[in-house]
């Protein structure tokens, strides 16, 4: 009998028109011979469930089913397509849980702590990962901007801390600038990160759990002319992605175990993005950041380097959906 899925999408940030590519890709590519999917929206004026004929309906929120042709409907598993909050951030993950319904991403406590930057970074750096230094800065506790060259050299990163897409980041050269880049974090996030530049190459890695396996997927090179691999670069064509990438056998060797590192660490499920700059000088390569529900469009990474591997995407999301319900 065939398992019903439910593809939840949408979500509450900036991330949400992300999501919906992801969710097309997703769904294009999901064996309907094995599961039924079911596609909600979740979004600012409810949760929706949104057949491929007929009217939209609302998700009973207690149990998390929806009616169709008055029939109610439970889910097996859910299949989750949400970047940003509440889908990314451990929200969604907790009620799940309190449902006992599996769903493919990170659990809440992983979700949540991947999600803050900050914490990523300390938690990796304590398990001997290394990792760029960096500042907290919570926007109820002003610092100035001298205070924080005291303790961080040029150039740096300025960040939101949580929130993902790259919306609200800059890359800081010269110490007047940098007032202004703090401002426009501060517009997304309450919370932002200040942290060293590390010269490198950059690279971005997918890492899934399957049958109980780790699979560190092909490791692929961000070559941007932006200054740094931003909204425009990640989905505006404004980068060349190289998949897989042309390193030598030391440097994937080293991308890969550190990939794997990080995924065991953070007891990481489903399959996550992790985003890495290789300093050719120190020889080693530094974690930047941690993605539990990486973008899926046709453009994004994770299809690429699946493909890169010799999979269908069909046969990666059955993977991926039978995890989770096992």
């Amino acid at each position: 009998m065939k398992k019903k899925i439910a593809l939840v999408t949408g979500g509450l940030s900036g991330e949400a028109q992300i999501s919906y590519k992801s969710a097309i890709t997703v769904s294009n590519n999901t064996d309907r011979e094995k599961f039924d999917l079911y596609r909600i929206d979740i979004n600012a004026t409810g949760w929706w469930y949104e057949p491929e004929n007929g009217e939209k309906s609302a998700v009973d929120k207690s149990d998390f089913s929806v009616l169709q042709d008055g029939k109610k409907i439970q889910f097996d598993a859910v299949l989750l397509c949400i970047h940003g909050t509440p889908g990314e951030d451990g929200k969604l993950q907790g009620y799940f849980d309190m449902l006992h319904l599996p769903y493919t991403s990170c659990d809440a406590a992983t979700s949540a702590l991947t999600f803050n930057k900050r914490y990523t970074v300390a938690v990796a750096s304590f398990a001997g990962i290394n990792v760029a230094k960096s500042l907290h800065i919570f926007k109820h506790t002003p610092i100035t901007s001298a205070a924080i060259l005291e303790q961080l050299q040029l150039p740096v990163f300025v960040k939101p801390n949580n929130g993902g897409s790259s919306l609200g980041i800059s890359r800081v050269d010269v110490a007047t600038d940098l007032d202004s880049a703090i401002d426009k974090a501060f517009h997304e996030d309450d919370q932002i990160l200040i942290e060293e530049f590390i010269s490198g190459r950059e690279f971005t890695i997918g890492v899934f759990k399957a049958k109980g396996t780790i699979t560190v997927l092909p490791i692929t090179e961000i070559k941007t002319g932006n200054a740094f691999f931003d909204f425009e670069a990640k989905y505006l064509g404004k980068s060349e992605e190289i998949t897989p990438a042309e390193i030598t056998i030391e440097m994937q060797s080293q991308l890969t175990a550190a990939a794997k590192r990080v995924y065991e660490v953070m007891n990481c499920r489903g399959v996550v993005r992790i985003d890495f700059i290789y300093n050719e000088s120190k020889a080693k390569p530094f974690m930047l950041e941690v993605n539990t529900v990486p973008g899926q469009s046709d453009a994004s990474v994770i299809p690429q380097q699946v493909r890169a591997m010799g999979w269908k995407l069909t046969d990666f999301y059955t993977a991926i959906i039978e995890e989770a319900l096992n």
